[in-house]
């Protein structure tokens, strides 16, 4: 095994298992990345439609425009991080050096000016767009950091769903607070309705904890795993490598299709209280509290999923076949959101339960495969370049992450959406598709694709052996 970067590393057991420590620091790194993600991926639309006042087909649009802009720079970042040298490593120092740039354009984002709606869009595009771009320069690196901490595949699979207890405590927290904070922070003339300026200072509390919690991962983690000592930087090769790759293509794909079904739901949930369970526009306690109590139970019975992950990786006997069956149980499950009654909380809520735990083990168990296609990489081909094998996740993710929410507007639009006021019932037709049937489809899509990811369990064990005895010889 080749010898850690820094000599000050935490414990790690001969076969590659890691501290509790290091573990919870990398958890550390996911919280603060979603207190800002899932801000702008559950409730960025919903501020921009009904608080800015900007249509949602228009935000729409430029969610998709802006984040695929952004997601092509992720193979950019992935390509720095590998060929950065410090006394660190590649990956930890980029943590410290982004936390305050990240954290000032969440903020930025909230803070639209009122001027002009034509002003306002090229504001939001400009900031939204900032955000993202600083969002990657932090979140590759953190992302490719459990690809170098442990040569131990199901340690990795642990490490995700480590890291995944912090972006699901982060989801809880964000949930939880963030719409009782908006009404709290922003001084209304009521005390009840939710402003601007709750929302900006609700992103500054939530940039302090982020900055501190990055902070804890770069003190807490090390970086162990390096490329092979005869290795040699070549874009050109790692590229045409990488696109050989077939388990890695398959799991951009694979990516892009999960995350724009969770992202489609996600971005309907506001829309779909408001208008259709609460039904009354005016009714805002009844909405904020049903929708904060939703969401919470969701995260809830995710963390449950995310601490399954390995039990259930078991059952079904490899990452891939899990993936495969928890998408269709997720999918079939959802579909139920259509027959709901608008007074059936309790319905909506037992269901929000069962298809939030099925979810759960997906990402943890995404990474975990992204990171096992970095070890086929050198496994086949005699080349490591982690950061690049990573950006490719976090790319499929943020490209899912700009369709998803982009078709959410678009759909809106497309069913007559008008905010602050009673929906037809065409649009409320609309929302009950959003939350049921539109997204199964494309989950089962997504479990489809899995089958071209090549990478089975007993391939993991002889990847994993080969890979240690090389180790061991050089």
């Amino acid at each position: 095994m080749t010898p850690p970067v820094d000599s000050k590393a935490p414990a790690m057991t001969p076969d590659g298992r890691l501290g509790l420590r290091e573990k919870l620091g990398y958890a550390s790194g996911d919280f603060a990345s979603v207190l800002f993600f899932k801000t702008f991926s559950s409730f960025l639309m919903f501020f921009y439609t009904d608080i800015i006042g900007i249509e949602a087909a228009v935000i729409g649009t430029m969610l998709i425009v802006t984040r695929i802009f952004d997601a092509a720079n992720d193979p950019l970042m992935g390509i720095l991080c590998d060929r950065t040298k410090s006394p660190h490593g590649k990956f930890r120092p980029w943590l410290r050096w982004m936390i305050l740039p990240y954290a000032i354009s969440g903020i930025l984002v909230f803070t639209v000016p009122d001027v002009a709606q034509a002003w306002q869009i090229v504001y939001i595009y400009i900031t939204y767009t900032l955000a993202m771009v600083f969002y990657t320069m932090i979140n590759i690196p953190y992302g490719a950091l459990m690809g170098v901490m442990t040569p131990n595949s199901a340690e990795r699979t642990i490490l995700s769903s480590f890291r995944f207890y912090g972006a699901y405590g982060a989801n809880f927290l964000v949930q939880g607070t963030i719409l009782v904070l908006v009404v709290w922070l922003g001084g209304s003339a009521d005390g009840q309705t939710a402003t601007q300026a709750g929302y900006v200072w609700t992103m500054v509390l939530y940039a302090l904890m982020a900055g501190g919690m990055f902070l804890f991962t770069f003190a807490s983690t090390r970086e162990r795993v390096q490329p092979p000592k005869e290795q040699k930087s070549d874009i050109g090769k790692d590229l045409a490598q990488l696109v050989r790759n077939k388990p890695w293509v398959a799991m951009i794909f694979i990516g892009v299709t999960t995350i724009i079904w969770i992202a489609l739901r996600d971005a309907s949930i506001l829309y779909y209280f408001r208008y259709y369970v609460v039904g009354a526009v005016e009714e805002t306690s009844e909405f904020v509290k049903l929708a904060t109590t939703f969401n919470l139970v969701g995260t809830l019975a995710t963390l449950a999923g995310v601490a399954c992950t390995k039990l259930l990786t078991d059952v079904f006997g490899s990452k891939r076949s899990a993936y495969v069956w928890l998408t269709l149980l997720t999918a079939a499950t959802a579909c139920l959101y259509y027959f709901a009654g608008p007074g059936a909380v309790t319905y909506i809520l037992v269901l929000q339960a069962i298809t939030s735990f099925m979810m759960g083990p997906l990402m943890p168990l995404f990474w975990s495969m992204i990171a096992d296609t970095a070890d086929y990489s050198e496994w086949k081909c005699g080349r490591r370049f982690t950061g690049l094998v990573f950006s490719a996740g976090t790319f499929s993710q943020k490209a899912g992450w700009a369709i998803g929410p982009g078709i959410a507007g678009w759909l809106l639009g497309y069913y007559g959406f008008k905010a602050n006021v009673a929906q037809s019932e065409t649009t409320i037709e609309g929302l009950r598709l959003m939350m049921s049937f539109i997204p199964s489809a494309v989950a089962v899509v997504a479990a489809g694709l899995v089958f071209f990811y090549g990478i089975t369990r007993k391939v993991e064990v002889e990847m994993e052996a080969s890979l240690k005895a090389r180790a061991l010889e050089s």
